[in-house]
C-alpha cells in the first residue's frame, strides 16, 4: 500500500494499536461528550477549565470532553490484585496552548489501573519508548521522579507558595530565579545549595544516580531513588535504553501526578509528544484505592514532521477522446491500478500535474 496517502498521524495508529494490543492492551471507546458535572467535579484535573458544552434535548448539560484518562478511571473498578489495561485513539476538546484556541486534539495512549507495581511502571515506560521509536528513529524519553522533587522542597519550607514558585523555577531549569526565590523565602544556604544542585542533574541515567545519592537523605527520597535505580537496571537490557534520560525538570502536577513521571520529544518537533507517569493521587482525590500510570501520545503534533513527498502526483496518465471506446478505457485503467499504480485519465495532460509515464491510448485506437 502507498503510504503517501496517508497523514502522519494516521502513519502511526496502526502499528501504536499492534504494539499494545501485543503487551495485553484492550481499546477503550466512549462517547465524545460527558455530563457536564463529572468534568466540573474534577476541573483542577483539566488541561483547562475551559470546556465546550450544550443542551441535550431533555435540557440536561453536556460537555465535549476535554480529557480522556477521566472517562476511563470513571469506567473502571477497584479489584485487589486485578489491573485494567487498555488503549484508546480519541480526539479530545480543549483549548490549546499555543494559538488559546478551541481545538479538536487527536491522542493516542494506554492506561494501567488497578494494582500496580514496578514491572507496570516499567512496562509504561517501555511502550513509550517504543511508541515514539514507531513514530521515528530520533526520539528521547526523558523521565523523573516526583517524590525526589518533592521530598527536597519539603526540606527547604512548608509554604505552598513557595513550593509551586520553586517547581516552576525548576522546571525551566532556572538557577538564577530559584536563587532569588530562596533568598526571599529565606531557605538555608544547604537547601538553596541542594536545589539548585538538583536542577543541573539529567542525561545519563548511571551518572545521575551517582549525583542523587547525597541529595536524597530522606525516606521518601531514597525509596524514589530505588525505584530509579531498579527501572533503570530494567531498561539497560532493552534495545531503546540509550534513548531513555532521567531528566528533573519533568515536573508534571503533583495534585495530580506522583512517583514516575515521563516526557517524550521528537526530533523536528520543538515540544513534547508524549506525555505520562503514576498518577494515583488522582484516583485518591475520586476516592479510589488503585494506583494509575499511563501516557497520551499527541498525535496532531506529528503534523510538524517533516514528510517524504512524492515528486509525482499519479504514477499514469491515461489520455483519451471519442475514439477510445469506454470499456477499453476503463479496462486499461483497472489494470494499472491492480499493478498497484496510481491513474488519472484525461482528455488533454493538467498543465500541473505531475506524472511518471504517459499512455496515449487515442494512437492505439
Amino acid at each position: 500500500m502507498n503510504e503517501n496517502i496517508f497523514k502522519q498521524d494516521e502513519k502511526a495508529l496502526f502499528p501504536l494499536r499492534r504494539l499494545y494490543r501485543s503487551y495485553g492492551y484492550l481499546p477503550f471507546k466512549m462517547n465524545k461528550f460527558e455530563e457536564y458535572d463529572f468534568y466540573l467535579q474534577n476541573k483542577e484535573f483539566l488541561v483547562s477549565d475551559r470546556v465546550i458544552t450544550f443542551n441535550d434535548t431533555d435540557g440536561k448539560l453536556l460537555a465535549l470532553k476535554p480529557d480522556v484518562t477521566l472517562s476511563i478511571v470513571k469506567n473502571s473498578k477497584d479489584i485487589p490484585g486485578f489491573k485494567q489495561k487498555v488503549y484508546y485513539d480519541e480526539n479530545v476538546y480543549r483549548v490549546s496552548g499555543s494559538t488559546h484556541r478551541f481545538r479538536e486534539i487527536l491522542q493516542t495512549g494506554v492506561e494501567c489501573i488497578g494494582d500496580i507495581d514496578l514491572y507496570d511502571l516499567f512496562e509504561a515506560i517501555s511502550l513509550a519508548a517504543q511508541s515514539l521509536r514507531v513514530i521515528s528513529e530520533r526520539y528521547v524519553l526523558q523521565i523523573s521522579h516526583l517524590g525526589i522533587l518533592s521530598s527536597l522542597l519539603k526540606q527547604a519550607s512548608n509554604n505552598d507558595t513557595f513550593i509551586l514558585k520553586a517547581s516552576k523555577c525548576i522546571a525551566e531549569k532556572n538557577t538564577h530565579d530559584l536563587q532569588k526565590l530562596c533568598l526571599e523565602y529565606e531557605i538555608s544556604d544547604e537547601e538553596t545549595c541542594n536545589l539548585c544542585s538538583f536542577v543541573g542533574i539529567y542525561g545519563d541515567r548511571k551518572s545521575v544516580l551517582t549525583r542523587l545519592e547525597p541529595l536524597c537523605k530522606t525516606s521518601e527520597a531514597k525509596e524514589a531513588l530505588d525505584v530509579l535505580k531498579a527501572l533503570s537496571e530494567l531498561l539497560d537490557k532493552t534495545s531503546y535504553s540509550s534513548s531513555i534520560f532521567f531528566d528533573f525538570s519533568i515536573v508534571n502536577d503533583m495534585s495530580y501526578y506522583n512517583g514516575i513521571v515521563f516526557k517524550g520529544f521528537l526530533e523536528g518537533i520543538c515540544q513534547g509528544v508524549l506525555s505520562g507517569g503514576q498518577y494515583d493521587n488522582l484516583l485518591r482525590r475520586m476516592n479510589r484505592r488503585s494506583g494509575a500510570v499511563g501516557f497520551a501520545l499527541y498525535l496532531d503534533l506529528l503534523e510538524d514532521l517533516p514528510a517524504e513527498s512524492d515528486p509525482f502526483d499519479v504514477d499514469v496518465v491515461l489520455l483519451y477522446d471519442e475514439t477510445v471506446s469506454v470499456s477499453d478505457l476503463a479496462e486499461r485503467a483497472s489494470l494499472l491500478t491492480a499493478d498497484g499504480k496510481s491513474v488519472s485519465a484525461q482528455k488533454v495532460v493538467p498543465e500541473k500535474l505531475r506524472y511518471r509515464s504517459l499512455i496515449d491510448l487515442r494512437k492505439e485506437s
